[in-house]
């Protein structure tokens, strides 16, 4: 089953919580973690993201939707980055969350099962069309 561990930063001083953390010894960290999952056979996919002030967020409450530079005002827990984990049960994607290096106070990482093709009906014209785009894509 493939997962998508989410990192969140669920306070707005949660890096500076962290300490002064000197670049090349955070990437050391994530990437023994990232070395760790490929070893293990179980990384499909990973990535960070730009800070939120590099970002807009595009909000339909209203016609046409209004488009607002980062960072997001109201907002108390941004998407920093993700995991993309195939393993077998929930569990082991709660093992493996356990462990990102980015961790503590100010810090979440939520866990979602991302459903296969294979659960949407077979005959909808556009999960064929999908289906098929994978193949030609090496997706399934």
């Amino acid at each position: 089953m493939k997962f998508m561990l989410i990192w969140r930063q669920t306070e707005a001083d949660a890096w500076e919580k962290l300490g002064a953390i000197d670049f090349d010894q955070m990437l050391e960290t994530v990437g023994k973690f990232n070395e760790e999952l490929i070893n293990a056979g179980v990384l499909l996919a990973a990535e960070g993201l730009a800070p939120a002030e590099e970002g807009v967020v595009v909000d339909f409450s209203s016609e046409p939707p209004v488009v607002t530079d980062g960072p997001y005002g109201e907002t108390k827990e941004l998407f920093n980055g993700f995991y993309l984990i195939n393993v077998p049960t929930i569990q082991d994607a709660v093992d493996w969350a356990k462990r990102t290096p980015l961790a503590g106070p100010g810090f979440k990482t939520e866990i979602r099962r991302v459903p296969t093709i294979d659960e949407f009906p077979a005959d909808n014209e556009w999960i064929k069309k999908e289906r098929a785009w994978r193949e030609a894509n090496n997706q399934l």
